[in-house]
């Protein structure tokens, strides 16, 4: 498969590159996705049979309808409004709370309005890298502060699926490659509270130190955030559970600090 990759260098851009050496890749710096002249251009240029959309929604979806690629397109849960007492599936209504999380269903409308038979992957909660990115995943965070000796208040009546980028390119470019097409939620299996997730990432690395839970009210932040964030799918398998997926991250990168 050929394909090219939008958003080369953020955490699940490079994850899709690893596993796709002869295909491009593009980072924002090399390509604005606001930019559709210079999509125009690339698409016949690099020869895309598939397109994998890791940046922010823009007019990528025309380009791709144009030169007959393949579009994946990547949302968020945050679409929906976290009210139901389960994991939402893809049927189930959405309702996003921030202007982020509108921004990301107008994409994704409008993803299906001009490209019908392209991919639209919502995932949740992305961790892994190697603090190499612009922009640290929350377990990253998390060590980072700890090893800093900074406190960690961490929300605990938010949940989310615990999601690897790895395991995510991975399924994304098989689903890429199947008939699938319409919406599909790919997650590692399981939920968790951000504070949990802050605590399994301490032990995971052996790092001792206190994550202290406080109230999505206490925290304050500027923009809602769904207070069940969980997905499943009725389409496709979940992935690995996250704490496996988490255990997998931590020996790759004790791995790559002992080399």
């Amino acid at each position: 498969m050929k394909a090219l990759v939008l958003g080369a260098g953020g955490l699940l851009g490079s994850e899709l590159m690893k596993l796709l050496p002869d295909s491009a890749g593009l980072t924002h710096s090399q390509l604005s996705v606001t930019d559709l002249p210079a999509i125009n251009g690339s698409l016949p240029r690099y020869r895309a049979e598939v397109v994998f959309n890791c940046a922010a929604f823009n007019a990528v979806d025309g380009a791709c309808a144009q030169h007959g690629a393949r579009l994946v397109h990547f949302s968020t849960n945050f679409v929906f409004s976290g009210t139901l007492d389960r994991p939402y599936r893809e049927t189930d209504e959405v309702g996003p709370l921030s202007v982020y999380a509108k921004s990301k269903l107008e994409g994704e409308k409008l993803v299906s309005m001009v490209m019908p038979h392209a991919l639209i992957i919502r995932t949740a909660a992305l961790f892994g890298g190697t603090s190499s990115h612009d922009r640290l995943s929350f377990p990253e965070r998390v060590l980072e502060r700890a090893s800093g000796g900074e406190r960690l208040r961490v929300v605990s009546d938010q949940t989310v699926n615990p999601t690897y980028a790895a395991d995510l390119a991975a399924a994304a470019i098989a689903l890429a490659t199947s008939d699938l097409d319409g919406v599909v939620h790919v997650v590692n299996a399981g939920c968790a509270s951000w504070d949990e997730l802050a605590r399994a990432t301490l032990a995971e690395f052996g790092v001792a130190w206190e994550v202290e839970a406080v109230s999505s009210a206490e925290l304050a932040a500027p923009a809602a955030r769904p207070r069940n964030g969980c997905l499943e799918s009725a389409r496709t398998q979940s992935l690995r559970t996250w704490r496996d997926a988490m255990t997998a991250w931590a020996r790759l990168r004790g791995a790559a600090k002992t080399a």
